[in-house]
């Protein structure tokens, strides 16, 4: 049996704010360093050691998983970071209130951006940072559902974590709310109507065990 741990970053300065995120790289708040640090201790206390970790190439991500090692004392744990592992593109609506576009646009279609499995948010035409500068243009998204974020961050399960896993590793991987809603759909065989209702809360470290196929045989949260 093989563990995997998915930790969504902790509280963020624009979910302090209430603001669409996406791959604006903003910082942990104050609460979310708790939050991640606690993480980190839960992690301690339950025994787990990890061989590997897997973040994205956002502070916030980047800031969880190494206050969850560091609080685990863990941090020599080698790390890799991926654009595949990033929140969602949320187009358009990056930066944005989200009580406010919900009073613009009424909440059933701020729903449906928020929730639904292929439809996609109103396009940004903002150009990316350095950070992807080695994307081709086309792998640059303007905006996305949660259907393209699991395109896009399944190639990195398939081929760095399943492969850790398959090797018998003790995998963390801290990323995103719908970067780890991606993950467990595929993982678990979730329905595209049922991921709607899935959400991963901040900071609290979710488990799974698994076989030797894969395969999940239990799932809880510490």
């Amino acid at each position: 049996m093989v563990k995997l741990v998915f930790a969504r970053h902790g509280l963020s300065e624009w979910n302090k704010l209430n603001q669409f995120t996406g791959w604006v790289d903003v910082d942990l708040a104050p609460e979310g360093i708790e939050e991640a640090k606690e993480a980190g201790k839960k992690i301690k206390q339950a025994g787990i050691e990890f061989d590997i970790a897997f973040t994205s190439v956002l502070t916030r991500a980047i800031k969880t998983c190494n206050y969850i090692l560091d609080g685990s004392d863990q941090l020599w744990v080698p790390q890799i970071k991926s654009w595949r592992l990033n929140e969602r593109h949320y187009g358009a609506l990056q930066g944005l209130n989200k009580q406010e576009t919900r009073d613009k646009y009424g909440d059933e279609q701020v729903h449906i951006w928020r929730r639904s499995y292929d439809v996609l948010p109103p396009l940004s035409q903002e150009k990316p940072d350095r950070r992807y500068r080695h994307l081709a243009p086309q792998d640059i998204p303007k905006g996305e559902n949660l259907k393209i974020t699991l395109e896009r961050a399944l190639p990195f399960w398939q081929d760095e974590i399943a492969p850790a896993l398959l090797d018998n590793k003790t995998v963390l991987v801290a990323a995103h709310g719908n970067s780890l809603r991606a993950l467990a759909k595929h993982i678990e065989g979730i329905s595209d109507e049922d991921i709607m209702n899935l959400e991963i809360p901040t900071g609290i470290p979710l488990v799974y065990e698994m076989d030797d196929q894969l395969n999940v045989l239990n799932k809880y949260y510490l």
